[in-house]
């Protein structure tokens, strides 16, 4: 089968106007971003006094649009968690109070001049929502911050700015993995903001499926762990489906035992089969005469767990918060750097970043001769082209038939790239491009 290429992006030649009004408009976000990474640094060295819920509330009294009270909300959530800094001072209440204003002010001016560039873009036929550019809006306001606050931070509130300016535009709906409270939701959160529609959806086929009809404007779903390794529905569906990655979340997994009963009665543990293997040492130890049964999710686990007493469930805090369910231990994973990577799959086509920092997928046959996985590497290595990940999986369709997934350093758009698959092509009985994305580990 040839290689199936993607089809070409939407390109407009926009008239010069136009081109000088979007420069305008980002020169005033830039001029914007600049103040707000300041200030925010600024409110961290400064304690008004007030709780959490007080903030949230003076916040919301503050706004006067056109961002929603739940995206400030959300922002001032990001900082209170990352807390104040160790040189933080308390200050009388109106100081504080107006530094917020100022804040809120500031970050509503931004979202109506990023209004302003969506309106020409949306036009010219851009989609909504844009992985370069926010990859290229995290990466600014990491190179314009100072310190106290961290990047990680910082780069969760620009988050939530960004998805409280898509919100404005369009409300997206973004399918994922279900049920509520899973790690696959917390993943779509990460990389979208609160400020958008989510949809749990029972499996990984039916989230292909309400994004290909669109239903959804976009999917989530779970593509492989750092102890587990990969979700093969989700590798078998990227094979079969038109959608395309459009992005990644890395999403560091915490997982707790939550039940109604203490350790010592425990007497049924319930998860994903995933969880369940990623706690399996840690099990043995503390719950060893326990039976392991996997089911459908960990949130639906916890939720079971909330009826029967002397049964657990592994699954994550926000899952024993949203059904009301105790945590008897926290962090029973077996290794500390247990990381799930996720994968937003939609219609969008994400433009490159340049120098190394974007991410190709791909799935190929080999040809059934002697030396053919040699032959297929070849051309990226004599490229230089960086080889992150490559995995067989069967192809289903007849024994001992393998299809390989092969992640790269680099966008399908590349010249090096473009020249390496047409010397794959030689050597593939079938090659498909499953997408081209920023290799930033969001989340």
């Amino acid at each position: 089968m040839p290689l199936q290429n993607p089809p070409q992006m939407r390109m407009h030649q926009m008239p010069e106007d136009i081109n000088a009004k979007l420069q305008r408009n980002r020169d005033a976000i830039d001029a914007i971003d600049k103040q707000v990474v300041q200030l925010l640094n600024e409110r961290t060295r400064q304690d008004g006094g007030l709780n959490e819920a007080q903030v949230l509330d003076k916040i919301a009294n503050f706004n006067q649009g056109p961002l929603s009270d739940a995206t400030l909300q959300a922002i001032y959530r990001a900082m209170m968690l990352a807390g104040l800094a160790p040189d933080a001072r308390q200050l009388e209440c109106k100081v504080v109070d107006s530094l917020d204003l100022k804040i809120v002010q500031l970050l509503n001016q931004r979202v109506q001049y990023a209004g302003e560039i969506g309106k020409i873009k949306h036009a010219n036929g851009a989609d909504y929502y844009d992985p370069t550019r926010e990859a290229q809006v995290m990466a600014k306001v990491a190179r314009l911050n100072p310190g106290p606050i961290n990047n990680c931070t910082l780069q969760s509130v620009y988050r939530e700015v960004i998805s409280g300016s898509i919100a404005l535009e369009k409300k997206l709906v973004i399918g994922y993995l279900g049920p509520e409270a899973t790690y696959t939701h917390q993943a779509a959160i990460r990389n979208f903001g609160v400020s958008l529609d989510y949809r749990a959806i029972k499996t990984i086929p039916d989230v292909f499926s309400e994004v290909e009809s669109g239903s959804a404007d976009y999917g989530v779903v779970p593509i492989e762990n750092s102890t587990e390794g990969a979700v093969f529905h989700s590798m078998d569906m990227l094979v079969e489906s038109d959608l395309h990655i459009c992005s990644q979340v890395y999403l560091p997994i915490e997982h707790c035992l939550i039940s109604q009963s203490p350790l010592d009665q425990i007497t049924e543990v319930r998860s994903k089969d995933q969880a369940l293997g990623q706690c399996r040492d840690w099990l043995r130890k503390e719950v060893p005469n326990a039976q392991l049964v996997d089911v459908v999710s960990t949130a639906e686990a916890v939720r079971t767990a909330k009826e029967a007493a002397g049964v657990a469930a592994v699954a994550s805090a926000l899952s024993a918060q949203r059904y009301e369910v105790p945590i008897q231990a926290r962090g029973i994973q077996d290794r500390d750097d247990n990381v799930t990577r996720f994968l937003v799959i939609g219609k969008t086509r994400a433009k490159p970043l340049g120098d190394g920092r974007d991410k190709t997928s791909l799935v190929i046959s080999l040809k059934d001769e002697p030396g053919a996985l040699e032959k297929t590497l070849r051309p990226f290595a004599s490229r230089g082209i960086n080889l992150s990940k490559i995995e067989s999986r069967p192809s289903r369709k007849k024994a001992w038939d393998y299809l390989f997934f092969i992640d790269f350093i680099g966008h399908y758009e590349d010249e090096l790239v473009q020249a390496a698959l047409a010397e794959l092509k030689e050597h593939c009985s079938f090659v498909k491009w499953l997408g081209s994305y920023p290799n930033d580990k969001r989340g």
